[in-house]
């Protein structure tokens, strides 16, 4: 007797039971996750009409393309300048002024030459991520470009710059495209969800309030940034933060929220800090993209499988013959009650379920009768899926990263923010001093020495417990004290001669002046009689 090929091969086990127990074995997280949404996923999708009424189908270059990261905001809120301060150079198509002058979704990706893409070009090439936005229409394809050029900080993630957003309903209509389901495909495909805020114009319009709303599931992407920061003073600063923070509690939950300007002299550490901060997250995207898109994909089948269940119980209230549209009515006018009693009998947390209300419109087009019933094994092959599937990719993730040298976002601004005198924080706390031949404690060593001599040292050295009675004296928390003695002892003996506690009483200094300690003693705090001691 001939087996069908699939019989003999050995990812293949014999029965129902033991296929689910074991979850498929993938080469990489990329083809594992397009081969999991395929042949588990999309049949589910498809079946209940999934992407009518939610997200269109993923593509491979869906789950192939480097992290993005999509900027949001009011017109004139430093957008574009973002971006051209990322990348050190103009990119094709940048307009920058203080009225509104982006009035494209402009994706800023990598090219060997510089050029532009229009939207309807883009939609029909399978190597980009966005043949899906074809549903659109002209209207908005003829506001959707690509700008393409050679740019070492495009080699690893791609920006995608959108239209300043107005006041007033005369621009939401004049668009000819619904602005906030555009802005809502993208947030669910991208890394890092950027909104940007004007410390001048705090008004968050009714159309950015509607965009803030569709990036509700995607807060876990958000960060917020206050643009211009620098040109108030600090007293205003804590106003607009907190009157931004009000203004956004009501529509994300929780806002994070990253100063971002250059140059007021009194606020400077703490914009530098944060702006050090902003550019970290972003450098991070390429190590966490395989992460964020596994997350993605458990997102997208947790909503998937919530939908299976609202479509299959609409239908099976559905009658076979009469009164089909006075049962439809009533049906999505007692919608909430069925999300309720889905919830109850499954078990699915409220957050899970679609927005009701927009669940209520899209139906009113819908011939609930052509409606699929509930399909269990659709069901458990999503199931099976996240129970099984998931858990080895996620090792998969890990040994991916083990195995691959740090990807990081190099070149334009980030350049600038890691080594070189213009570092954040360089010869600042314990990096003072770090370019000058002469010792940097010993300018204040002749007072340490005085104290030094009053704690009754033997044969040059103070114990541990009178260098103790002296240290606590800065009240700083014992765990700290504790790791500044580490670095202090040099020798590791128990014990502190001059120098080390000289070394001790600066490091001191450095903590209560608000830096933080480093984990290992840089080579230019070591006192010069121990440099050639091996640590």
């Amino acid at each position: 007797r001939e087996f069908p090929s699939t019989q003999l091969n050995p990812f293949w086990l014999g029965t129902d039971d033991r296929r689910k127990k074991e979850p498929e074995v993938f080469q990489t997280v990329s083809d594992g996750l397009k081969k999991l949404y395929k042949t588990k996923l999309l049949p589910l999708e498809e079946s209940y009409k999934f992407h009518e009424f939610h997200s269109p189908a993923l593509e491979d270059a869906d789950f192939d393309n480097k992290p993005m990261v999509l900027l949001v905001g009011q017109y004139s809120t430093g957008k574009t300048s973002f971006i051209r301060y990322l990348l050190e150079q103009d990119f094709p198509g940048m307009r920058i002024g203080p009225e509104p002058t982006t009035d494209s979704f402009i994706a800023v990706m990598h090219g060997d030459t510089e050029g532009i893409i229009p939207g309807n070009a883009l939609v029909v090439d399978p190597k980009k991520p966005f043949r899906k936005l074809n549903a659109f229409g002209n209207a908005f394809l003829n506001r959707f470009v690509c700008a393409q050029l050679p740019n070492p900080v495009l080699e690893s993630i791609s920006v995608i710059d959108t239209p300043g957003i107005l006041s007033g309903e005369k621009q939401r209509i004049s668009r000819g495209y619904d602005f906030a389901a555009v802005l809502e495909w993208f947030a669910e495909r991208v890394d890092r969800i950027i909104l940007l805020f004007d410390a001048h114009k705090l008004d968050i319009s009714d159309e950015f309030s509607e965009v803030i709303k569709a990036l509700k599931n995607h807060e876990d992407k958000i960060r917020v940034v206050l643009n211009k920061a620098d040109q108030i003073e600090t007293q205003q600063l804590m106003r607009v933060y907190g009157a931004l923070m009000w203004s956004l509690g009501k529509i994300v939950n929780t806002p994070e929220v990253t100063f971002h300007s250059f140059c007021n002299l009194y606020n400077r550490k703490l914009f530098e800090a944060e702006e050090q901060d902003l550019f970290k997250d972003i450098q991070s995207l390429p190590r966490n993209a395989a992460l964020r898109k596994l997350n993605d994909l458990i997102k997208r089948a947790r909503l998937a499988k919530v939908h299976a269940y609202i479509i299959s119980s609409l239908k099976k209230e559905m009658p076979s013959v009469f009164g089909k549209e006075n049962k439809k009515k009533e049906l999505i006018g007692s919608l909430g009650e069925i999300y309720s009693r889905i919830e109850r009998e499954h078990q699915i947390s409220p957050g899970d379920f679609p927005n009701l209300k927009k669940m209520q419109d899209q139906l009113q087009a819908q011939d609930l009768t052509k409606f699929q019933p509930l399909k269990p094994k659709l069901l458990e092959a999503v199931d099976d899926m996240l129970a099984n599937d998931i858990a080895g990719l996620m090792v998969l993730v890990r040994q991916e990263e083990t195995q691959r040298p740090n990807p990081v976002v190099k070149g334009g601004a980030f350049d600038g923010t890691l080594d070189g005198p213009f570092g954040h924080g360089y010869g600042e706390g314990a990096g003072e001093g770090i370019d000058e031949a002469e010792w940097v404690v010993s300018r204040d060593k002749p007072a340490y020495d005085e104290i030094f001599y009053t704690l009754s040292p033997v044969n040059g050295k103070v114990t541990g417990a009178n260098a103790k009675k002296e240290m606590v004296k800065s009240k700083l928390p014992n765990t700290v004290l504790g790791k500044i003695w580490k670095l202090a002892d040099i020798d590791k003996d128990g014990m502190l001669d001059d120098e080390e506690f000289a070394l001790a009483n600066h490091l001191i200094k450095v903590k209560l002046e608000g830096h933080e300690l480093p984990s290992d003693l840089p080579p230019h705090l070591v006192p010069p009689s121990k440099r050639k001691i091996p640590e």
